[in-house]
């Protein structure tokens, strides 16, 4: 007969995940805020170093699941990014360069200026740079919006991903160089890797959709079809060390362009989807401990104000020029501001591979839980001041 502690810590994962999915059930309901905001308070209360309720977050099973639930997401973000728009409007690109390289200065800057080592100040501006896709695709999706604003915000966050990911895994190179002057080591982990983690999912999405193909019914099996080869691809890139995050967008982005539809009834891959986001925004947040995140309170408040600055008036700034209103704009900017879970699982990759400055980041931590809360809720109310979602009456 296992004993009680045994028990405990094998339940508190689901009973986590169930009162996770109740809080933002009702408090959506109540408060008429995104769900996962209220996922994400869970996930930080029920942590370790906080109650103590789930166990410590490691490579185990719960964070293999976090990585699919990020894939999935990835995937579909990646496949509804439109490359012949980009072609066709280039300013929208440009201005994702602009805010983004805007941002990584930016933070740079301000870490330096709060005496952050300057190893440390490169990979907060690194990780600075990105755009959470998790909250950005969950929030368009329960919001059900679409519109001018709604398509730049999911094209920019695919461009603010790659090159965040891009920056880190050359820091990541440069701490490996400088540390253990392994320059092989070095460029594998910051050119090579991710070359073959785009190239591995770019195979995944010209495959897939030939395979939907010699079924004969891609229509009817592509839901299925496409979170099974999610599933196998993030394994691969576990195994291989290879970066989920590029794989899973450039294989969603790849097969869009094999003219395999998926219909909006699949989107966030129905009930599946839904519950592998509760488990990614609650294992997100119970990474965090309380006093990283108050240690790093004060540069974390400045860095987040910092960064929606810098990527409101980047884009901005190119509105006209990339066909829409100032106003529209600076909306798009501004719902540029989620970051959490993508920084958590990039952090917690580069801890898996050996990388152990993670600690040193505490300002992440407080950026981190401020974003899983309120970055939510930022790019909810863009999309409605926007007029692209429905304004949301909570219940009296």
């Amino acid at each position: 007969m296992p004993d009680l502690p045994t028990v405990l810590t094998s339940l508190a994962w689901p009973f986590t995940i169930a009162i996770a999915w109740i809080a933002g059930e009702f408090g959506q309901r109540f408060t008429g805020l995104p769900r996962i905001s209220f996922y994400g308070l869970v996930g930080f209360a029920l942590a370790g170093p906080q109650l103590g309720i789930l166990p410590a977050p490691d490579a185990g099973p719960v964070s293999m699941l976090a990585d699919v639930a990020f894939g999935l997401i990835l995937f579909e973000l990646g496949y509804r990014i439109n490359l012949r728009w980009l072609r066709s409007n280039p300013w929208i690109g440009i201005a994702g360069v602009v805010e983004s390289v805007a941002t990584f200065v930016a933070v740079y800057l301000i870490a330096i200026a709060f005496d952050t080592p300057q190893l440390t100040a490169l990979m907060l501006a690194s990780l600075s740079m990105a755009t959470s896709p998790a909250t950005v695709v969950r929030v368009i999706n329960e919001q059900r919006s679409s519109g001018q604003v709604t398509e730049r915000v999911l094209h920019l966050s695919a461009q603010n991903c790659v090159l965040a990911v891009f920056a880190f895994n050359a820091v990541i190179g440069f701490w490996i160089f400088r540390t253990f002057e392994d320059i092989g080591d070095a460029i594998w982990n910051s050119l090579v890797l991710l070359a073959v983690s785009a190239l591995t999912g770019a195979v995944f999405g010209l495959l897939v959709p030939a395979l939907l193909r010699a079924i004969g019914n891609p229509r009817h099996d592509a839901t299925v079809a496409f979170a099974i080869a999610v599933v196998l691809l993030v394994a691969i890139s576990y195994a291989g060390g290879l970066s989920p995050v590029v794989a899973t967008l450039a294989f969603g982005l790849v097969a869009r362009h094999r003219r395999v539809a998926f219909s909006q009834a699949q989107r966030n891959f129905g009930a599946l989807g839904e519950l592998l986001t509760v488990l990614l925004f609650v294992f997100a947040a119970s990474t965090l401990d309380w006093r990283e995140v108050a240690a790093g309170g004060v540069l974390a408040v400045v860095l987040v104000l910092a960064r929606l600055v810098t990527k409101t008036a980047g884009v901005t700034a190119f509105a006209h020029l990339s066909g829409i209103s100032w106003r529209k704009g600076f909306l798009a900017g501004v719902a540029l501001a989620p970051l959490s879970v993508f920084v958590i699982l990039l952090l917690e990759h580069a801890r898996l591979a050996g990388v152990h400055v993670v600690d040193e980041l505490r300002a992440v931590a407080a950026v981190t839980m401020l974003l899983e809360v309120f970055g939510p809720i930022i790019i909810q109310r863009a999309l409605v001041w926007a007029r692209e979602a429905p304004e949301i009456r909570h219940a009296a």
